[in-house]
């Protein structure tokens, strides 16, 4: 992926990573678009930060394809397509509630697959087109106090993989570790990366490897590389006991 000259829709991008991440691209010449179910939020990232806002909500169908036809009319030179609109909730198996796991499944993983759907048909016919999904590193080590999540970001992974092999595009995937942001309120947690610091490192690796799969700080490897380093039983025990 080239870090500038692109036309870049970036969904769930009015705070924590989303939106740091869209003033770094934002910063090296790129042309940004966000997504939010805020108007007014919108807005004011407009007013204060120059970015385009388009409200969309992930959770359903007709929301994500007003926003493909309002945001290729407008950009028709749209060649990147960034899926960060999540969320993440701690969920006790024992209450026999499936709320929760149900709007989780439909904003992480339904959200994505169809935002990618709708969007696909227009960058396969763009010139250094690319599809960005965000995983986790609890996709490779689960939080068990945030099940679904963790299985959702799982599956991301799973269809990331498919994806790539199927479609005639780069397929990259970004993997972040725990990151202070407001997700499950981790905005001043000390065992936390600081975002900027999150943000800094991304970018930098998009740079110095424009054909990766994967982009993975350094933080993450210790989930990511878990299972292929003999070690997910022990992280798994290590990383729920803390929790």
């Amino acid at each position: 992926m080239r870090t500038t000259g692109n036309t870049i829709f970036l969904t769930g991008g009015t705070s924590g990573i989303g939106l740091e991440l869209a003033r770094r691209f934002r910063d090296l010449g790129n042309t940004v678009i966000i997504s939010g179910r805020r108007k007014d939020l919108l807005d004011k990232i407009t007013a204060e930060d120059g970015i385009e806002g388009v409200e969309l909500d992930v959770a359903d169908p007709a929301s994500i394809t007003a926003a493909y036809e309002t945001v290729t009319t407008k950009h028709p030179n749209l060649n990147v397509l960034i899926t960060m609109a999540g969320i993440m909730q701690v969920e006790d198996l024992r209450d026999h509630d499936l709320a929760t796991a149900e709007q989780t499944i439909t904003t992480n993983l339904l959200g994505t697959i169809r935002t990618v759907t709708a969007f696909t048909p227009h960058l396969l016919q763009q010139q250094d087109a690319v599809i960005m999904t965000v995983s986790s590193g609890l996709a490779f080590v689960p939080l068990a106090m945030t099940p679904t999540y963790s299985a959702t970001k799982a599956a991301v992974h799973s269809y990331t993989q498919s994806l790539r092999h199927q479609l005639p595009l780069q397929v990259i995937e970004l993997v972040p570790p725990a990151v202070q942001t407001t997700l499950l309120n981790q905005e001043n947690d000390e065992r936390a990366m600081p975002l900027a610091e999150y943000a800094d490192e991304t970018i930098q690796l998009l740079q110095n490897h424009p054909d990766a799969e994967e982009i993975l700080v350094n933080r993450v490897h210790f989930l990511r590389d878990a299972e292929r380093e003999n070690r997910h039983d022990q992280v798994f025990a290590a990383l729920n006991s803390v929790a």
